[in-house]
């Protein structure tokens, strides 16, 4: 793929939620490209359509109207076994709720992705062991979570996104359930990964964090409103000028 093409592209894309007697507008129209080592943030107030907009990229959801294309693939008449094997190979999905299994280990659990993929035993132990030495957490690979702290275990959950050397990394509110200590540290990894080529579109409420990325998307009522260099505002905000 060239480095310009975009990775991601949605053209009107639509999602509505039905109840007996209600209709819910989550997205509505959204246009968004997001090119090959880009790095993205979402942001908007709560109930904008931020985490249905990530469901819907990371193939865990359907629109309801518009278009999507992943890799200049038309994603809407995929089989539900063609979405899963897309998940596993292409996609790295980052939790806020760091979505680690309890009674797998620390190896186990990066390990896991591989599994389903059928990958050999050696390439996956290779793998499995860069990992974690990449996300810092190599010598608590025999530990189950239940022994780790909140950082520690979204660590191993980055090392489980990157582990199957996916297109994308997907992250929903990585911060959130940490303390800021933490949530710095998890955020100065996620930093060093897309310095070193990452693509990565991340969901978050922190405005401390938006301006780690290359360019800020915000939300509100299930529409894109702005859209601004992130990076740019941000020395512009610690330069004493209003960008808002």
């Amino acid at each position: 793929m060239a480095e310009d093409q975009a990775l991601i592209h949605l053209d009107g894309l639509s999602k509505v939620f039905y109840t007996e007697e209600v209709e819910t507008h989550a997205l509505a129209n959204i246009n968004l490209s997001i090119r090959t080592g880009e790095f993205v943030s979402i942001a908007g107030p709560s109930g904008c359509g931020k985490t249905t907009l990530l469901s819907i990229l990371g193939l865990l959801d359907s629109p309801s109207g518009g278009k999507y294309e992943l890799d200049s693939t038309p994603v809407e008449n995929l089989t539900a076994s063609q979405r899963a094997k897309i998940r596993n190979q292409a996609i790295g999905f980052i939790f806020q709720a760091f979505n680690l299994i309890g009674d797998l280990t620390v190896y186990e659990n990066v390990e896991l992705p591989l599994t389903y993929r059928g990958m050999p035993g050696a390439e996956r132990k290779e793998r499995v062991q860069a990992a974690l030495e990449r996300v810092g957490m190599a010598h608590r690979m025999s530990h189950y979570p239940s022994q780790l702290s909140g950082g520690q275990q979204q660590r191993v959950a980055v090392a489980r996104a990157i582990v199957g050397k996916p297109l994308i990394l997907l992250a929903d509110e990585p911060t959130g359930n940490l303390d800021s200590k933490n949530g710095g540290a998890v955020m100065g990894l996620l930093k060093e990964l897309h310095d070193e080529g990452a693509t990565i579109c991340m969901v978050t409420h922190d405005p401390r964090y938006a301006h780690v990325a290359d360019r800020a998307i915000h939300l509100f009522d299930g529409q894109i409103v702005s859209e601004d260099d992130a990076r740019k505002a941000h020395e512009l905000e610690e330069a004493g000028f209003d960008v808002h």
